[in-house]
């Protein structure tokens, strides 16, 4: 097993599922010293009760949408190893529904997540790495966030802010010592549709079917071995990935094509 993350401290959010629980595992395998943050608590203990050495992963409850608490928390997981050195932004949410039914509230209940608290776990950690020098920052974002996507225009877009922002942050540190990688996954296998919003905002609890889902596993081992090569953008996934190609050089038979898919 690879050792490239050895005592890497690194802060991971959205850890008790899905890509997340599998990057947990994955880091820890290959040296990382862990900070595993999202919502249930409950479940971040089992994760960490299943990484290789549970003595080198801390526990830090966090709502990536308390967006006034997230400095506080900033704080507190410098603390608990003294430094940080990498901060992967994995906490997200999705939402489905036609966008004339799609309420505003959860709209915002998504850009909260997805968008602002990314946005804000950065802006609390940045500072420290800039007046260090070194520091890398990570965002799990998706090939939606290059792609449109009807009946989640609200996620896509949330994914596409992503891509302008942390794109811009990548050339304004590129030469202070810290960079910034995007991961963009396709379909992986996880619970994240199970956990959608629907039009109104509330928890959809079924999962929509997703046909070739690619194993959280090999995802994280993908996703890690980009982080450790300092890639700053890393698009992959299934027989989906060229979707992105196709969007960006034929967008008019991208929209003919996607207009006829049954979503």
């Amino acid at each position: 097993m690879k050792q490239d993350f050895q005592n890497k401290i690194i802060w991971l959010t959205g850890a008790s599922s899905g890509i997340g629980e599998a990057l947990a595992y994955e880091f820890c395998q290959r040296g990382a010293r862990l900070i595993l943050s999202a919502r249930r608590a409950a479940e971040l203990e089992r994760v960490r009760a299943q990484c290789v050495d549970p003595t080198r992963v801390k526990i830090l409850p966090l709502d990536a949408a308390d967006l006034e608490n997230i400095p506080e928390k900033g704080k507190q997981a410098r603390a608990l190893f003294g430094t940080l050195d990498i901060l992967v932004n994995n906490a997200g949410i999705a939402q489905r529904g036609r966008v004339v039914e799609t309420e505003m509230l959860a709209l915002q209940r998504v850009f909260q997540v997805n968008f602002f608290g990314a946005v804000a776990l950065t802006k609390a950690v940045l500072p420290e790495m800039l007046e260090r020098r070194a520091g890398h920052i990570v965002v799990v974002s998706s090939l939606t966030g290059k792609l449109p996507v009807p009946k989640h225009a609200a996620y896509c877009a949330s994914k596409h802010a992503l891509q302008g922002y942390f794109n811009s942050l990548r050339a304004e540190v590129a030469r202070q010592g810290v960079k910034v990688t995007l991961l963009l996954p396709g379909f992986v296998q996880s619970e994240i549709s199970k956990n959608s919003l629907d039009e109104r905002g509330n928890p959809r609890g079924k999962a929509f079917a997703v046909r070739r889902a690619m194993r959280a596993d090999v995802a994280a081992r993908k996703m890690a071995n980009a982080i450790a090569r300092g890639k700053e953008q890393y698009e992959f996934g299934g027989i989906e990935r060229f979707a992105v190609p196709l969007y960006a050089f034929t967008p008019r038979l991208y929209s003919y094509a996607v207009k006829r898919i049954k979503t």
